[in-house]
């Protein structure tokens, strides 16, 4: 069983830049794939980026290449997300995963394992 905790939100205005991070204890880290999704009220859990178990494969959402970096250090058990030029859009509830089946769709929600508790950012205008 994987433990996930996410940190590093926060209420940020348009154009700043935030890192998330997820620690992850209970299992072998680098076994896993690593995502992140993020949800607003409502809506579906809409997937952000993924991340291979070396970090050497990463593969992201349209909306957010070019602004959005996944990355990921295995000696610390860590996976982060590093945002910049944040839009009020942006703002939802970030969720952490981690996943075994390496080849299942990224974007699919059922394709992780387990999920962190979701940590809140904030893009204000």
């Amino acid at each position: 069983q994987v433990q996930l905790v996410e940190s590093g939100g926060g209420l940020v205005q348009a154009g700043d830049s935030l890192r998330l991070s997820c620690a992850a204890s209970g299992g072998t880290f680098s076994n896993y794939y690593m995502g992140w999704f993020r949800q607003t009220p409502g809506k579906e859990r809409e997937f952000v980026a993924i991340i291979g178990r070396g970090g050497g494969t990463t593969t992201y959402a349209d909306s957010m290449k070019g602004r959005f970096t996944i990355s990921r250090d295995n000696a610390k058990n860590t996976v982060y997300l590093q945002m910049n030029s944040l839009k009020p859009e942006d703002t939802a509830v970030y969720y952490c995963a981690a996943g075994r089946s390496w080849g299942a769709p990224p974007f699919l929600v059922s394709s992780y394992d387990f999920w962190g508790q979701g940590t809140q950012v904030t893009v204000s205008s």
